[in-house]
């Protein structure tokens, strides 16, 4: 999903939240979120995302669980592209 301002957005949501991590575009189109939070903020993440920004089209939201890293504590990031 490039090139409709989600990275802007996830980065607009997570602020407004209080999510730690970052969001970045991968090569192949899709864009990955690291999310650190309560459960009631990662749920309203999640909605977020699946609804996307006006001009985007979300075609699914996969979720997977991760360690927390403490490089993100206290700060969301805009991250380069990655493969």
């Amino acid at each position: 999903m490039q090139g409709v301002g989600f990275r802007n957005f996830v980065e607009h949501v997570a602020g407004k939240i209080g999510i730690d991590g970052f969001v970045r575009n991968r090569r192949e189109g899709s864009v990955e979120v690291y999310a650190i939070g309560t459960e009631a903020q990662l749920t309203t993440l999640r909605a977020a995302l699946e609804k996307g920004p006006l001009i985007a089209h979300v075609s699914g939201v996969f979720e997977e669980r991760d360690a927390v890293d403490n490089r993100y504590i206290g700060t969301f990031a805009i991250e380069m592209t990655i493969e």
